[in-house]
């Protein structure tokens, strides 16, 4: 699905463990926008005392509809509709009715927050900026005063290094994370982490071109242009040499989305993160702006077509799944219903990870590993309907019990014990693999829906990964880098730092398309001169300050987890 990160803001890595079947790679978005009087349910806040050793969800499993809103237009999901969902809402009594933004996410949170009313719960990225919005703006309730209240078991199945991570500076916690690896998980299942970020070719034409590499810019063009040349089109539609992630305001992740900061090629390139105890700027690192140049080339050969600049993500899936690219710069659980449809027609058609741009020392790629902040948070709004009953559905979702619901599903209908282990029915697992939206449809598990998923957790009852996709999941191994320390040093908010940063990836991400399509590389410098100037008078060294700090209390925050 763009961890990683990863909609698209780049998937933080953890996703990997699991996205490579989930709902990431789905392209029809769905859900419905909010109604007036859409939900009937009463609230009711329920004051019973419950163990907090036991499950408070328990207490009280009468019927009740939360509406949850998920900030990723591309979602396409609807609960009850499959075997998992009803599954929990038979045993919990919760039902879901999921909002998701027809259009611009931004623009539809935007909306909602200003209106002062939000639905029951929200998901949306860590980094964005709508979080601090929420948070300062009262709208979002503390999770651990929640907890308190009405379910002390919250405290028992958070983990305490999450909650620390993600604690406001008010001292409480508002959003609880998905697909995150805190140190002690690293310590617990590092060897089992894989990364998202590839360089992928389709193997048929690779193969044919006679495997050329890729590693250096003569080489990365050549192959391009021998691709090119050699199978202009794909079943009657011209092939497209190269895809990327999806152009938006703030950037490209294939090139540095500066949301986040976050940058594939420059991960590809090991270009470091910090220098001498201090964050670096990447953006302005030789190596960088060669193979930027690099970039700007290929296009001037033809090679890069101009549908890459404005496709959305479904129409890059849809592509993707008809084998048009030679090449895509892309995470790899992003096109994984595409590599299921091209493996079910030929093998041979599918995408392989290669090695791909490399400094010019041609170092091995750093690629982000799991991360403590994972991809996703979830909180609960001040206008939620019934607080007991979201803080223990929440619980539930994060509790091993939850964890084995939304990823198994219901035992004897998707998942049985097999050879004594708790696992995927075969014909559960062979749906997965052969049509994983026909799956979410029928079976819903394996994180169809995945706001709380635990990628950690899963490992118990996951199987192997199968072809087409443990090629892509091996050639991570081995490159992964723990980024943690470099998570949420991004301001944010409308602070001085915040309105700096905000500024400086708008500017980027209307700078971007124009270096790539700059007509020389005289040009290009030029138009990259301009950016730096036009950043700095944003404010960019105090966006560095506060990211400076920001990183020395991370390390410092990480430190003291480990003890």
């Amino acid at each position: 699905m763009t961890i990683l990160n990863n909609n698209k803001k780049l998937l933080p890595l953890t996703v990997a463990l699991a996205m490579t079947f989930t709902t990431a790679a789905c392209t029809s978005p769905s859900g419905s926008e909010p109604k007036e009087g859409q939900s009937t349910d009463k609230p009711k806040q329920d004051a019973v005392q419950v163990d907090p050793n036991s499950p408070g969800w328990k207490a009280d499993t009468s019927p009740i509809t939360f509406d949850w809103y998920l900030n990723f237009s591309w979602f396409p999901n609807k609960w009850g509709v499959d075997a998992t969902s009803q599954y929990v809402t038979k045993k919990t009594g919760v039902n879901i009715n999921f909002i998701v933004p027809a259009g611009n996410e931004n623009e539809k949170l935007n909306t909602m927050i200003a209106s002062g009313k939000l639905p029951d719960l929200i998901t949306l990225g860590w980094w964005e900026d709508a979080v601090k919005k929420m948070v300062e703006g009262g709208l979002v309730l503390p999770l651990d005063e929640l907890a308190k209240q009405y379910d002390p078991y919250f405290i028992k199945v958070a983990d305490p290094a999450k909650v620390s991570w993600f604690s406001q500076p008010d001292g409480h916690l508002y959003g609880y994370p998905n697909a995150s690896a805190s140190p002690k998980d690293y310590e617990k299942y590092g060897e089992n982490f894989v990364g998202n970020q590839t360089l992928v070719v389709r193997k048929d034409m690779y193969e044919a071109l006679g495997k050329p590499d890729l590693r250096t810019p003569e080489g990365f063009l050549d192959a391009l242009k021998a691709a090119k040349q050699k199978f202009p089109e794909v079943n009657g539609q011209p092939l497209i040499p190269i895809g990327f992630h999806e152009f938006t305001d703030t950037g490209n992740a294939s090139f540095s989305d500066n949301q986040q900061y976050s940058s594939m090629l420059q991960n590809f390139l090991a270009i470091p993160m910090e220098k001498d105890g201090k964050m670096y700027d990447r953006e302005t690192d030789p190596e960088y702006i060669r193979w930027l140049k690099t970039f700007r080339k290929a296009n001037e050969l033809g090679l890069i077509a101009k549908d890459v600049f404005i496709d959305k993500r479904s129409q890059m899936e849809e592509k993707a799944a008809q084998g048009r690219y030679f090449a895509m710069f892309y995470q790899r659980t992003d096109f994984a219903a595409a590599q299921n449809a091209l493996y079910a027609k030929d093998p041979n058609s599918v995408y392989i990870a290669v090695d791909g741009p490399a400094n010019a020392k041609l170092d091995p790629p750093t690629i982000p590993g799991p991360g403590i902040s994972g991809w996703t948070v979830t909180l609960i709004s001040k206008d939620v309907k019934d607080k007991a009953r979201a803080i223990r559905f929440l619980s539930y979702l994060m509790s091993e019990e939850g964890v084995k619901d939304l990823y198994l599903g219901e035992k004897g209908v998707s998942w049985d014990t097999i050879d004594g282990k708790d696992t995927f029915k075969p014909e559960v697992w062979e749906l997965m693999n052969k049509d994983r939206n026909a799956f979410d449809k029928k079976y819903g598990s394996s994180w169809t829906f995945w706001m709380l998923m635990d990628n950690n957790m899963q490992l118990q009852w996951q199987k192997p990964t199968p072809e087409p996709f443990k090629q892509l999941e091996d050639w991570t191994k081995g490159k992964l880098k723990n980024f943690s320390p470099y998570d949420q040093t991004v301001p944010s908010g409308t602070g001085a730092e915040g309105l700096a940063a905000s500024k400086i990836a708008q500017v980027w991400g209307k700078a971007l398309p124009k270096l790539l399509l700059a007509k020389s590389d005289a040009e290009f410098d030029q138009l990259f001169d301009k950016y730096v100037k036009d950043r700095e008078a944003a404010g960019f060294a105090k966006m560095m300050e506060y990211r400076n700090k920001a990183y020395g209390e991370n390390k410092k925050k990480l430190e003291q987890f480990m003890k």
